[in-house]
């Protein structure tokens, strides 16, 4: 399945900073990390945003990169 909208949802927000949580309980977790998932809200993600994925198969919490041409996931250092 592609990027579902109403499963994004904000948590928090401050200075500039969002928590995000998604759930894609249909998909796996590659699926929602993989590049360009979220390209559908690249204007409202930030590059260090956090999100937590809530997947078929697994459960993750990432940070947000953000470049000209893909939203992308990485995981926390």
């Amino acid at each position: 399945m592609a990027f579902q909208n109403k499963n994004l949802s904000v948590i928090a927000y401050a200075n500039g900073f969002t928590l995000w949580h998604y759930c894609g309980t249909s998909e796996t977790l590659a699926t929602i990390s993989a590049n360009g998932y979220f390209n559908a809200v690249k204007t409202l993600m930030n590059i260090g945003d956090i999100i937590i994925i809530n997947a078929s198969d697994n459960t993750a919490i990432k940070k947000i990169n953000i470049t000209d041409l893909n939203v992308t996931t990485v995981a926390l250092a």
